[in-house]
């Protein structure tokens, strides 16, 4: 499946997140690649989530008003928008592998900061660090991977990307178990130590081992077009394909911040189902990211996201627009199943036409969606109403569609 995207790879970063000419041998090295990887992509999920469960403990510690504490938040999204494109560079210097293990130091130190803190201000300065190696180490792990889905030839981005969700789903489990008699100081200096530790283990296996080199395409180099208008083409596929993240990233913010607010205000939900819908998103896009590996196999990655785009759309109608509580949450589900794999098919092509350098503009516009998407929900809903202004995921899910469809040529290599 991946046979066609080894030229353009070559042609766009023919020494892209490496750092000399070198092999790596098939099997088992890959495998131990493969799994160091993984790892990364867990802890990801689990360092942040175990965050962001004691953000009420923190609010609370630093007295900060519900404005302060918003503003303070900023800092995270800041520092990792900072960072992205600066990763990709990074990435391109010293490889993809040292500057991943690097940045999840940094950011399994930064994340005991927090409960250090005791204003407003002080905190937003620490989340601003934090954000820096969140934003970072998503760049940096997701150039390794598109490194080592181009050298295996399968589609397997999904299955990194679904242990981010599953690590945030244990994160936030540990996170509430602990929350009654743990305090945010230990909890997360436990996140800490735990970070350092999976660093240590899984670092050692991603630095022994360059990132892998693409097959060598066989139809030659003559086939990737190297003139200046495919470059130029190039770009403007990465960018795409970076919007394509950008409206994934939309509905998945929109879903965590609003989805509960939906249910209990529109709906009458009760406080306990209004949480449930959430989880269902989540759990359904887990799921959806487990079987990703497998539905790439069989549809390949422009019907998976054409259709991905259409069903999540349906889902978020449906959700948004349900006239009982369950009908929603099923809407819910049928959502995070359509946006699962889109987001991982967009950073691994953007990956694949422009190494580290696509990565880092698929998931700066990626993580942009994921900011835009809480505020612009909350301004329509004060114009229209919160169910209306939900309509815009299902809006944005079509567009990504659309450019599945404007793209198809592109997303299949």
């Amino acid at each position: 499946m991946l046979r066609a995207s080894a030229a353009p790879y070559a042609d766009f970063v023919p020494l892209i997140n490496k750092t000399r000419t070198h092999n790596v041998v098939p099997g088992r090295e890959l495998v131990g690649l493969r799994v160091a990887i993984t790892a990364f992509f867990a802890l990801d999920g689990f360092i942040f989530s175990g965050w962001v469960v004691r953000i009420p403990d923190i609010k609370h510690q630093t007295h900060a008003s519900a404005g302060a504490l918003g503003l303070a938040l900023l800092g995270v999204s800041a520092g990792a928008v900072l960072t992205m494109m600066l990763t990709g560079r990074l990435c391109r210097r010293y490889g993809s592998h040292p500057v991943t293990v690097v940045w999840m130091v940094v950011l399994a130190l930064s994340v005991a900061l927090p409960p250090l803190t005791h204003s407003a201000p002080a905190l937003g300065a620490v989340l601003l660090v934090f954000g820096a190696a969140y934003g970072g180490v998503n760049v940096s792990f997701n150039a390794a991977a598109v490194d080592l889905v181009a050298a295996v030839r399968r589609p397997i981005m999904p299955s990194f990307h679904a242990a981010f969700s599953l690590g945030g789903m244990v994160g936030a489990g540990v996170g509430g178990l602990v929350a009654g008699f743990l305090s945010p100081t230990r909890h997360l200096l436990g996140i800490t130590v735990l970070g350092l530790l999976v660093t240590a283990v899984a670092g050692r296996s991603l630095l022994r081992h360059e990132p892998p080199v693409p097959p060598v395409d066989d139809r030659g180099p003559a086939a990737a077009g190297t003139g200046r208008a495919a470059r130029v083409a190039g770009r403007w596929l990465v960018v795409g394909f970076g919007l394509v993240a950008l409206c994934d990233a939309y509905g998945e913010g929109a879903m965590a911040d609003w989805g509960a607010l939906h249910l209990k205000q529109d709906l009458t939900a009760s406080a306990g189902t209004a949480a449930a819908g959430y989880a269902c998103f989540a759990l359904a896009m887990t799921a959806g990211r487990l079987s990703g590996t497998a539905l790439l196999g069989r549809l390949g990655r422009a019907r998976t996201v054409i259709a991905g785009g259409a069903v999540a759309a349906v889902g978020m109608l449906l959700g948004s627009l349900a006239p009982s509580v369950w009908v929603a949450l099923a809407g819910f589900a049928v959502t995070g199943l359509g946006l699962a794999n889109i987001f991982p098919v967009a950073i691994e092509r953007a990956g694949a036409l422009a190494g580290a350098s696509g990565v880092a503009i698929a998931s700066t516009l990626g993580y942009g969606g994921m900011l835009l998407g809480p505020p612009m929900i909350g301004f329509m809903a004060d114009w229209f109403s919160l169910s209306t202004a939900l309509t815009s995921v299902a809006a944005l899910a079509a567009v990504a569609a659309l450019i599945g469809v404007a793209t198809r040529r592109a997303l299949n290599g």
